[in-house]
């Protein structure tokens, strides 16, 4: 890695300074990272999407993947500095066409996510791209829908790990990228 790639994810990391923690929520014993603080700084807003947009400029990306709801504002702004579409996965019943959906766990439920058919050709090359790695059920989920549609998945992109729940373990058969390790 070269100096000013090291400086830059130097740069990133000081960004975690800007994430707020609010324990207990949306459960007790849950420490939810808001990445909200961070989004208010157009600076640091900016220099997250740059980072990325460096990091994925040279894989000709077709399509950014990304989870409603945070994932939406950093994969979209993504999306259009690559140059690439931008591929909503929402929950259950929020799309309008025919959809693929998965359900799994979340450390405080269940969930289910869906994806239109159409949204992703085979062969496509994606980023699947989310704000929080976490257990990893969500993203996991996501790589499901991929493959149903198959897509090649270039790279499963983080904001921030935490890497302490060993979510990155749940998706050992893609290359996994976070930012900030919590």
């Amino acid at each position: 890695m070269s100096k000013k790639q090291n400086e830059t994810v130097s740069d990133i990391q000081k960004l975690a300074a800007l994430i707020r923690s609010i324990p207990d929520f949306p459960k007790k014993g849950i420490d939810f990272k808001d990445i909200t603080t961070l989004l208010q700084d157009r600076d640091a807003f900016n220099q997250v999407i740059t980072h990325f947009a460096k990091r994925h400029g040279d894989k000709n990306v077709d399509a950014v993947v990304a989870v409603e709801a945070r994932g939406f504002i950093l994969g979209g702004a993504l999306a259009y500095e690559l140059g690439a579409a931008f591929v909503p996965i929402r929950k259950r019943g929020k799309l309008p066409y025919k959809t693929y959906e998965v359900t799994y766990d979340l450390e405080y439920g269940t969930e289910t996510i869906a994806v239109h058919q159409d949204a992703v050709k085979p062969g496509q090359r994606v980023i699947v791209f989310d704000d929080l790695l976490a257990t990893g059920g969500t993203v996991e989920a996501v790589l499901a829908l991929m493959n149903r549609l198959g897509a090649t998945v270039v790279e499963v992109a983080f904001l921030i790990e935490l890497a302490f729940l060993n979510g990155r373990e749940r998706l050992k058969s893609y290359p996994v990228y976070s930012a900030i390790k919590l």
